[in-house]
């Protein structure tokens, strides 16, 4: 199960929370903090879900279980990062890097390793220089939920196609767009 399996209710939420964090994620960051942490939290638990379906069998066929469990997974990260800043900018970096990693290079252990170690360095780089950090941060998760949503949505595009294009240049054009915005803010 993942984003492809949602409602059109529920995609379409995700298309707006992906345009809030990607366009005034520096603006409410304690608020985008907040909304990438519970997107990154749904999103695991999702792909988590068969896993767990197949050692806890009692839920697979019980719809609250179903449901619960990703909006849970979704509200626990959310609370973590909503609470920590610097640490909640690094794991944003690091949970990019890893999820990217996983998902479009596959998750063998050494992928995984270089993956991680990748995402330490893009952590402790982000920490260090915090509000553009936080600027292409949240306009990379706003742009990687945006991308997911829309594709998901518009099933006749070409995920091999038309993935990276959008996703870069979501990505680019929501950069431009806060530093261009929060120019006078620190």
């Amino acid at each position: 199960m993942g984003i492809q399996h949602l409602e059109i209710y529920e995609l379409l939420i995700f298309i707006v929370l992906g345009l809030i964090i990607l366009l005034f994620g520096y603006r409410i960051k304690k608020i985008a903090f907040f909304i990438v942490w519970f997107l990154l939290g749904f999103n695991i638990m999702l792909m988590l879900m068969p896993t767990l379906n197949n050692l806890v069998p009692q839920i697979v066929g019980n719809d609250l279980w179903q449901n619960l469990l990703p909006i849970a997974g979704g509200l626990l990260s959310a609370l973590l990062g909503f609470s920590i800043e610097k640490l909640c900018v690094a794991g944003i970096c690091f949970a990019l890097v890893m999820t990217v990693t996983a998902r479009y290079f596959g998750t063998d252990v050494l992928t995984l390793v270089i993956g991680a170690i990748v995402g330490v360095f893009a952590g402790a780089a982000a920490v260090m220089m915090m509000k553009p950090s936080i600027i292409i941060a949240t306009s990379i998760a706003g742009s990687y939920v945006l991308t997911l949503a829309l594709l998901a949505l518009f099933t006749q595009i070409d995920l091999t196609v038309w993935y990276w294009p959008i996703l870069i240049g979501l990505a680019f054009l929501g950069t431009l767009f806060q530093f261009s915005t929060t120019r006078d803010l620190e």
